[in-house]
């Protein structure tokens, strides 16, 4: 019924013109055992159902019912619930960087004024993104960044979201320099539970299985979260994800490790392809999140070359969960550990540490490619044991 009631409404949505339009309108695509639900304020992710073990859809992305609610959770919380994040996502020293000897200062927004955090004060995630195509199965948005918070230069960005059978969503963001050089780094702030809130009794991700094969190495923090120039080993620490295990195994060893006081996962795994993959090579999968209590895997491929992995450490149980995750006789709310973020991307602050040699894949100008960050999530169901 869920399914029949979402796709009915994809269809009356996409028969309208898709030119700009009201923030938090709900667009709606689909493809063989999966649909998603997007709005343009953020160009954000507003729901994912794919069918569990039993065949019966689950929405295993976080967020509201009411697209309204995101701006009040900007206002307030400030999740950042399924957005795209930039001009530059994760954090910034100082909100200082210096491209070409031209030094920029973006607003600290975090920490007191130490740090910026995913683009400034008023980030992609606050923009009203333009709808610029949609079909059945695709939406593509589109924003004009006019030098928003004190970047250099312009740049315009397409978002393109697409699901098909597997089932899989494919997200491709675009961004495209109109003038001056100036560092690009985007990502999807995706919040996953597979178990979509199945058991209100325990509705943390802590017995979900995670595994990085290629996250050897990780950037290290200081206590404010911000890359203290250190590249780490994760073998023999609570961060070792290179063979399969469940989130919760280490995460309370894991303290101070998000921050002074935090305890929990916030951290930049560096992705280490094998030598016949290339650095930026979408052929393998780079991790793989699954759950024993839906059946669903989730296999991610992405070109970055890092995954910053977030376990919702600071959500506090005070953010209810959709109806579409609602499975008792009582609201169910997200509490800490109640989901992971995901987020492909390159090397946190790699535009202030030039000896990572990350100068490539985070600085864009009017005559090199495009910035591109290609994400795809490839959904199955676990084997029977």
């Amino acid at each position: 019924m869920l399914f029949t009631a979402l796709l009915a409404t994809s269809v009356a949505i996409l028969g309208a013109s898709a030119q700009n339009s009201y923030p938090f309108q709900k667009y709606t695509i689909a493809a063989a055992g999966i649909n998603a639900s997007f709005i343009p304020y953020g160009a954000r992710l507003t729901n994912l159902l794919v069918n569990d073990k039993n065949g019966n859809p689950q929405d295993v992305v976080l967020g509201y019912d009411n697209g309204t609610q995101y701006l009040n959770d900007t206002e307030t919380v400030h999740t950042y619930f399924g957005a795209v994040v930039g001009r530059y996502a994760n954090r910034i020293k100082n909100g200082t960087f210096t491209v070409d000897g031209v030094t920029s200062h973006i607003p600290e927004n975090e920490n007191d004024g130490h740090d910026t955090l995913h683009g400034g004060t008023v980030g992609y995630d606050q923009r009203n993104w333009t709808v610029v195509s949609a079909n059945a199965s695709s939406i593509t948005f589109s924003l004009l960044d006019l030098a928003f918070e004190g970047f250099p230069g312009n740049i315009i960005t397409y978002a393109t979201y697409t699901v098909s059978a597997g089932p899989q969503w494919t997200s491709r963001l675009v961004s495209i320099p109109l003038d001056e050089p100036t560092p690009i780094m985007l990502a999807n702030h995706v919040y996953w539970n597979l178990d979509a809130f199945n058991v209100p009794s325990n509705p943390t991700v802590l017995n979900d299985t995670l595994y990085m094969p290629y996250s050897d190495r990780y950037v290290e923090i200081d206590n404010i979260e911000v890359p203290n120039g250190t590249i780490g080993i994760v073998n023999g620490t609570f961060l070792d994800f290179t063979s399969p295990k469940q989130i919760g195994t280490d995460i309370l060893s894991a303290v101070n490790n998000c921050g002074f006081g935090c305890v929990g996962y916030d951290n930049a795994f560096i992705l280490d392809r094998p030598r016949y993959s290339g650095p930026e090579s979408t052929d393998i999968s780079v991790l793989t999140m699954s759950s024993n209590v839906t059946g669903i895997q989730l296999n991610v491929r992405t070109n970055q070359q890092s995954l910053q992995i977030y376990t919702c450490n600071t959500l506090n149980g005070t953010i209810p969960v959709k109806q579409s995750q609602e499975h008792g006789n009582s609201t169910t709310y997200v509490p800490k550990y109640g989901c992971v973020v995901i987020e492909t991307q390159q090397w946190i602050d790699g535009i202030n540490y030039p000896e990572w040699g990350q100068e490539q894949y985070q600085i864009y100008t009017v005559d090199s490619e495009p910035a591109v960050v290609f994400a795809q999530y490839d959904f199955s169901i676990l084997p029977s044991s």
